[in-house]
């Protein structure tokens, strides 16, 4: 189902590894190629077509990757270490118990219509997400409690929550709660989805839309106020961003090789040998957040018995599914939260794969092999069904993969392909057994969404549990020493009880001609333009 939030982390977070790698071939063609020099248009090819390119109101790969480009955030996040950076805002502070946040915005920055980025813009922009409601469809989780925002003089805007919101400083940071100006608030959510009065003080501004088509995007003249984690400081180098809307992996590949396209995204496991050399590269970054993973309902047939679920969690080979439906660039799972995320914690050794210790637990808790070899106790069948939707292209043979992992501790996995929607339909109304989706953003806090009894919960848990416990404490403070225990105990209780089964982390590979340089990714591995450059 892949619900794809998108985001990035918390104060100035831990330092993880250096994940944002491109082929060797990359790295001496950009150097024969010289320094980076403005001009030109990148035609970008992309897989889906974006139903919005509001910053505020977008949820998918496609959209924010077009969003991205137009809007300034508060802050930036480090895709390396997981700090907060300045970007709109110099400085902040929180209070102690993070239920007040204070931004000490930068003199000089403007919207595109000329207008100031000062307090009172800051303010009437996040009092314009929370109105958008669902339709804020990230910003809404983000800015759950928040109570609104005063105007401390023209260059200070304090920003309140009725509870503890440690995730707001890293919420901060990404695309979903990007400025708008006050005149864009005039527009409707609809207008400004299509482009119409989505006035911003990004690096570059929206120029036309043609639906399922393209989108094109032109520098913002005169801008001088670009993030700290930037390349270079100055307007943005190219001229024009050209999306050309791409849905067949075939057809996006094809013409990558054949020169009518820069760069492609969403490249398939199959096509990235043909990208690896040949005067081409690629741009490679995992996706942090929640990974892909099979999420139990403990209230649903036989995933009510915890030693089922256990059973399934040590019956999954990790390690066959990227090895052979997947490919080196992808990484099993190592924890419910994907390796790219700050505060993750390695149970690699708690997700090993264990057929005979799936076999030990099912025998002991009386489930015995059928005729057909699938296990029965008390007469019903020991199977349970995944729904998942198509979002990506690997997600059928991954879990008929899974299926066959699973057949060999007795256990029967049924998979019910939905759309999108239907699937979105299902996990509202909790009627499913196990839903199988991955949702990226770069804090540990995308947990409390997905498993917190005050949020999604997806596990159908009973309030009050030490789960519960666990993400609450860690939405608490922005301090990352204080925070890393709580993040840390949330995860190994998903893992211990079983309550969902991580199985591989996604990945963002994208493909670049010997002409293109710098499409790099930020924090959430999503499409960072602005350093990007033509040869």
């Amino acid at each position: 189902m892949s619900l794809l939030p998108r985001a990035r982390n918390a104060a100035a977070l831990l330092a993880l590894p250096v994940l944002l790698t491109a082929c060797a071939a990359a790295g001496t063609e950009q150097a024969a190629s010289g320094p980076p020099k403005p001009g030109g248009t990148l035609r970008l090819g992309i897989s889906s077509a974006p139903d919005c390119v509001d910053a505020q109101q977008v949820a998918t790969n496609a959209s924010i990757n077009v969003a991205r480009q137009l809007v300034d955030s508060l802050t930036d996040q480090d895709p390396k270490t997981g700090e907060i950076k300045p970007w709109l805002a110099e400085k902040w502070e929180s209070n102690a118990d993070s239920t007040a946040f204070t931004f000490h915005l930068r003199p000089g920055a403007t919207f595109s219509d000329g207008t100031p980025v000062d307090a009172a813009a800051v303010k009437t922009s996040f009092d314009g997400i929370k109105a958008l409601g669902t339709k804020a469809q990230l910003g809404y989780g983000y800015l759950a409690a928040y109570k609104g925002s005063s105007v401390v003089d023209p260059r200070t805007v304090r920003l309140e929550f009725s509870a503890p919101s440690a995730q707001f400083l890293q919420a901060s940071s990404t695309v979903s709660l990007g400025v708008l100006a006050p005149a864009a608030f005039k527009k409707t959510p609809e207008q400004r989805c299509q482009g119409d009065g989505l006035i911003a003080s990004g690096p570059f501004v929206f120029e036309s839309f043609k639906q399922n088509q393209e989108i094109v995007l032109a520098k913002r003249k005169g801008y001088t106020w670009g993030s700290s984690l930037f390349k270079h400081q100055g307007e943005a180098y190219l001229d024009k961003i050209d999306y050309k809307i791409v849905p067949e992996p075939g057809v996006r590949t094809g013409s990558l090789a054949s020169g009518q396209l820069d760069a492609i995204t969403d490249v398939q496991p199959v096509d990235e040998p043909q990208f690896t050399g040949n005067g081409f590269s690629e741009n490679i970054r995992p996706n942090p957040g929640v990974v892909f993973n099979l999420h139990a309902n403990t209230t649903r047939g036989v995933l009510t018995d915890e030693k089922v679920r256990q059973a399934v969690l040590k019956g999954v080979d990790r390690t066959e599914v990227v090895n052979t439906v997947l490919t080196p660039n992808y990484k099993a799972a190592t924890s419910i939260l994907g390796s790219a995320t700050p505060l993750v914690s390695d149970l690699s050794a708690q997700l090993a794969h264990d057929p005979k210790g799936a076999a030990a637990l099912l025998d002991g808790d009386g489930w015995v092999p059928g005729p057909d070899g699938i296990r029965v106790k008390n007469g019903q069948r020991l199977s349970a069904a995944v729904v998942f939707s198509p979002v990506f292209n690997q997600n059928r043979s991954v879990l008929e993969l899974i299926q066959q992992q699973l057949r060999k501790i007795g256990f029967d996995l049924k998979i019910e392909q939905h759309t999108t929607a239907e699937t979105t339909q299902i996990q509202l109304s909790g009627n499913y057994d196990f839903l199988w989706y991955n949702v990226t953003r770069a804090d540990p806090d995308i947990l409390r969404g997905q498993f917190s009894t005050k949020a999604g919960n997806r596990s159908k848990l009973t309030p009050g549990n030490p789960l519960d416990v666990a993400l609450d404490a860690q939405s608490s403070t922005v301090d990352p020493a204080k925070r890393e225990p709580s993040a840390e105990e949330a995860q190994k209780l998903i893992i211990e009880h079983a309550y969902a089964v991580p199985v591989f982390e996604l990945t963002q590979v994208v493909a670049l001609s010997s002409k293109a340089h710098a499409v790099d990714f930020e924090a959430s591995s999503r499409l960072q333009l602005f350093d990007a450059w033509l040869s």
